[in-house]
């Protein structure tokens, strides 16, 4: 059996190390090449290094239980394409459903670490996030985070997160739309009213300008159900409106955002604009033509053209026959992470080595492009444009260009 590295060369190979290579050919469907070649830890054996449990926390049901899909699918195809492994040692995924309240959060969290994870990681909702912080922190256990992150969540020591912070979608819309919106303009911005809404609306107004008449009207505040019904928005829309804005600024994911769409098209027909959640995911393919034209920031986009992206979307829509989403990216990374601090710890890790470890593996080679950690334990990273079009029969989120480098 021949091994991969013969064909990329010994120059090739200090630059592409071999793991990324079996990545390449694992995502073309070749398998058998691991035993032949070896790992990344050809030099240090891993025969000696024993299982170990990693604690994934999503919802399993409601409004959000996509996204958490969404995540639990990131993480284990990371483990696919390592041979089940995190830092050479093999991993037990355990789950726990975080609920949607902080008390649900709280018990996911303690059954997890009763049961001995080295590590934990997912979680979707802010309210959670916010919830779960003292009970991580006190276990002296890392969470890392591939969803929520509410900018309220600072000087934490055990908690980082692989996706963003919320005020930073904001920025990236605000800072685009106030050179894209007419002078006489004027933006309706609709939010529910959950904890992470006050950030998006901080970051975009800072960003396009707090005195700024265009966006001069208050914020309408709708419910924050997660599961919300076919009139749920309707009043709420209809207040916004009243002023005849030229552009509606939104903050929506799930369900919820499906039901907003579906609700404000049919009031207003004008350009809409939001942090990528809106419409990231199945929501897309539930809007169908309603979600045409709308203008998102997200830290990713699936027809993002460089190597670790091709290698992760293609090995994604082979396993799962979908188009991979920024959640499933995040989690992808929050894998990726941790098996370069586990690997860094040796051969029998403890949390408090694999947190301390966290902050010394420098620059991420990820999907979404290059991006490492900042001070407080987030990503500083690029942000993109998209826009929905048709693709043949389906909609997709299109990359337009790039927005910005926050963090």
């Amino acid at each position: 059996m021949f091994c991969p590295a013969t064909l990329l060369g010994r120059n090739s190979v200090s630059q592409m190390n071999r793991r990324r290579a079996l990545q390449l050919l694992a995502a073309l469907g070749t398998t058998g090449f691991a035993a032949a070649c070896g790992s990344d830890t050809d030099d240090q054996s891993t025969a000696d290094r024993g299982p170990i449990k990693i604690g994934m926390i999503t919802p399993q049901a409601g409004g959000f239980k996509s996204i958490g899909d969404d995540i639990t699918n990131g993480f284990q195809l990371f483990l696919d394409l390592h041979d089940q492994r995190l830092g050479g040692h093999p991993v037990e995924l355990l789950t726990a459903d975080e609920g949607d309240t902080a008390k649900t959060g709280k018990a996911a969290v303690d059954g997890l670490l009763k049961q001995g994870v080295l590590a934990l990681t997912g979680v979707v909702n802010s309210s959670v996030m916010v919830g779960i912080r003292d009970i991580v922190e006190q276990a002296r256990v890392p969470l890392i985070g591939s969803n929520a992150s509410p900018s309220s969540l600072q000087s934490v020591f055990y908690i980082w997160r692989t996706s963003y912070v919320l005020d930073e979608a904001g920025r990236a819309m605000g800072r685009y739309l106030r050179d894209q919106l007419p002078s006489n303009g004027r933006v309706a911005i609709i939010m529910p009213g959950n904890v992470g809404s006050p950030d998006v609306v901080r970051g975009f107004r800072e960003e396009f300008g707090a005195s700024d008449p265009r966006i001069a009207d208050p914020v309408t505040t709708t419910s924050a159900t997660s599961n919300p019904g076919k009139s749920t928005y309707v009043a709420d829309i209809t207040k916004a409106l009243a002023k005849k804005p030229t552009a509606v600024f939104c903050f929506f994911a799930g369900a919820a955002a499906v039901e907003f769409i579906k609700q404000l098209r049919n009031q207003f027909s004008g350009p809409v604009y939001a942090p990528g959640f809106l419409t990231e995911g199945t929501v897309l393919e539930s809007m169908d033509r309603d979600a045409l034209g709308i203008q998102t920031a997200l830290n990713y986009s699936a027809d993002l053209n460089n190597t670790s992206n091709r290698v992760f979307a293609s090995a994604y829509r082979k396993k799962y026959q979908v188009t991979p989403t920024t959640y499933a990216m995040a989690s992808y990374d929050a894998a990726q992470v941790l098996d370069q601090a586990i690997q860094l710890t040796g051969g029998s890790p403890n949390p408090q080595q694999v947190n301390l470890a966290l902050g010394k593996i420098g620059q991420i080679d990820s999907p979404r492009g290059i991006w490492q950690f900042n001070q407080p334990r987030t990503p500083q990273q690029k942000w993109y444009l998209r826009e929905v079009q048709r693709d043949g029969q389906v909609m997709s989120n299109v990359l337009i260009n790039e927005l910005a480098t926050l963090g």
